[in-house]
């Protein structure tokens, strides 16, 4: 991990208000630069996964100019159609292309990159086929459902040299990039304590299996793809509401939930984007859970912070900052603020924008695959010690767990032929 450069506080806000204030002024100077773009200058796109969250990051990258979306693929019918129809309304055509199976799709060599908003089960499964297929790729989050599948992912997408951007937005908007720039420019002072929200009170999640239901049609619904690597089970309709969000075969619960993008955020204040914490223990009733850094820091994930959704507070032994969804900053002291003022909410733009810029000029992004690994391997490890009622030990350059065969098995998961990482 590298060592924190200590800044004057002069340096520092002349650094912090650049950083900030780059990536406010970010829509503007882009969208000038897209609206010169020519047909020559286009990258071309598929979607997969195009529920509530996959359509409005469908039409984030459609307001783009220099991006031509030309294909649809998911599981149910309806959202096939509605997302082909917001292209070809877009476009004024009918050129838009709907697909049940992913593969097919990745088959095309005229596709350049896909975005990939799946349910939590099939992020890493897609992440790595749209690799192999050699496309450039934006992945919502969480990364992947087991620490092993997100190595899987790291492993593939460095090996065929791809771009990656996972959907942690928040690496790009602006009240969250101060607060991170406060702690990686060393204004706080060394990191004592970072606490990152989960998303419900209640940590875990369960295994339950539904009763059985007629399944519907291939074209209607295409069952098998939509449970991908997860175990096989009878079609029931509610594992395809809120139901598979707390279900351990498709989702990590409340701590992936929202974890993914405060446990990154915090890891990313951190300077600990190639490494996790090691030690892992619950310590209450609804499984909140504090882990420790090699050098010491401590990194409690919990509910009940302030400002809005997905809040971060991060303390130093000269200060500290606390923000959230909702815009709202606080410092400590409060020079460190100034006049300071940020607008609400987590718009996808100015994210979307930077997997572009660097689609076009290879470089990574700052929600790298290997950042997304290492966040998601914390919030994969809090839950095991959830999982296991006891404390955990964890070694993060082997990625494994220290003495205990129990846990190790848990990494990974078996996947079921056809959908083999």
């Amino acid at each position: 991990m590298r060592k924190i450069q200590h800044l004057s506080r002069r340096s520092f806000l002349q650094q912090a208000a650049a950083a900030v204030g780059g990536t406010a002024a970010a829509p503007l100077i882009i969208s000038r630069a897209a609206a010169r773009a020519n047909a020559n200058d286009r990258i071309v796109m598929g979607a997969v996964g195009l529920g509530g969250r996959g359509r409005y990051i469908l039409s984030t990258f459609l307001q783009y100019p220099d991006v031509q979306m030309v294909a649809i693929c998911d599981a149910m019918r309806d959202r096939r159609r509605q997302a082909q129809r917001m292209v070809n309304e877009h476009y004024g055509n009918n050129d838009c292309e709907t697909y049940i199976d992913l593969r097919e799709m990745l088959a095309r060599p005229d596709i350049d990159a896909v975005m990939i908003a799946t349910g939590d089960n099939n992020h890493s499964l897609a992440s790595i086929l749209a690799a192999r297929a050699g496309k450039d790729i934006f992945c919502e989050k969480p990364l992947s459902v087991t620490i092993g599948e997100s190595r899987a992912v790291v492993d593939t997408v460095n090996r065929f040299s791809r771009i990656f951007q996972c959907g942690t937005q928040r690496r790009n908007i602006s009240n969250f990039v101060f607060a991170a720039e406060l702690a990686r420019s060393g204004m706080l002072g060394p990191i004592k304590t970072m606490y990152a929200e989960k998303a419900w009170p209640e940590s875990g999640v369960h295994f339950q299996v539904l009763a059985p239901q007629p399944e519907p049609d291939y074209e209607q619904f295409a069952w098998d793809q939509w449970l991908g690597v997860a175990n096989w089970r009878p079609f029931n309709s509610q594992y395809t509401s809120s139901f598979w969000r707390r279900h351990g075969d498709f989702s990590g619960g409340s701590i992936t939930e929202w974890g993914s993008h405060t446990v990154d955020i915090c890891q990313w204040a951190l300077n600990a984007d190639d490494t996790a914490p090691v030690t892992y223990e619950v310590i209450n009733d609804v499984g909140d859970v504090e882990a420790v850094y090699a050098n010491g820091t401590k990194l409690v994930i919990k509910k009940g912070l302030r400002f809005g959704s997905c809040p971060v507070r991060i303390e130093g032994e000269d200060g500290w900052v606390e923000t959230g969804d909702d815009g709202e900053i606080e410092t400590y002291p409060a020079s460190l603020l100034a006049d300071r003022q940020f607008s609400g909410g987590y718009p996808a733009d100015n994210h979307v924008r930077e997997f572009l810029n660097c689609v076009k000029s290879r470089q990574q992004p700052r929600s790298t695959v290997e950042a997304s690994h290492y966040s998601m391997t914390a919030c994969h490890c809090a839950n095991m010690a959830v999982r296991l009622k006891r404390p955990m030990q964890w070694n993060p350059q082997k990625e494994e767990f220290i003495n205990d065969h129990e846990a190790n098995r848990l990494r990974s998961r078996a996947f079921r032929e056809p959908w083999m990482i």
